[in-house]
């Protein structure tokens, strides 16, 4: 795995510890950067500073085109999975839009449901094709 596949991985297991104790993904950032066992990758720092400040709008965007899901009836994994591919589609500029669906796809496969892959690449795929007429 990359050094931004493992910080992906990492991002994601800070967003879904923060959502599961209901604490901001910020204060559990900032125990894992304090810990630092491991030391917590740049990437990792950038992807979860930039869901925390993009949240309402990504749970929004989620919310609207997740056809047939609510926010509350996808696996938390799933949600948290789509939490960072969205920001780092739609607000990020340093990975090719492709490898992003790429990776999140992947995790979504490691760590979820059998149909999980599809949906996490079918809900990026369509910001990717949205992106240009989203207000952000």
């Amino acid at each position: 795995m990359s050094a931004r596949g493992k910080a992906r991985r990492r991002a994601l297991d800070i967003l879904f510890e923060a959502e599961a104790r209901d604490e901001s993904p910020l204060n559990v950032l900032a125990e894992r950067v304090e810990r630092a066992e491991p030391p917590v990758n740049e990437y990792t720092s950038t992807l979860v500073e930039g869901v925390a400040r993009h949240l309402t709008r990504i749970d929004e965007l989620l919310a609207t085109y997740a056809e047939g899901w609510t926010l509350e009836r996808m696996p938390a994994v799933d949600r948290n999975i789509l939490r960072g591919g969205t920001y780092e589609m739609l607000w990020s500029a340093e990975v090719p839009e492709g490898v992003v669906i790429s990776e999140w796809v992947h995790l979504a496969a490691e760590l979820s449901t059998d149909e999980s892959p599809h949906f996490v690449n079918g809900l990026l795929a369509r910001f990717k094709q949205l992106k240009p007429s989203l207000s952000l």
